[in-house]
């Protein structure tokens, strides 16, 4: 028996489609003035948003969490 040879696949790649940023969800243009839709974290600071859960807000970076009030 013989050895298995390296096969180089050649051509194009496929086209994938590209996913819009999420980061164009965190904002939101009313009145020619930008709103921020999503909570900022209270420990790291401005630029680092909080997660939305069913029942919490949750920082992905430190891992401080609020508590929705039902």
């Amino acid at each position: 028996m013989g050895k298995k040879k390296n096969v180089k696949v050649r051509g194009k790649k496929k086209h994938t489609k590209s996913i819009p940023s999420k980061k164009y969800n965190a904002y939101k243009v009313e009145d020619g003035k930008i709103v921020m839709q999503k909570k900022l974290c209270v420990k790291c600071g401005p630029g680092v948003f909080m997660a939305e859960h069913k029942n919490r807000y949750s920082c992905g970076s430190c891992g401080y969490t609020i508590f929705k009030n039902k």
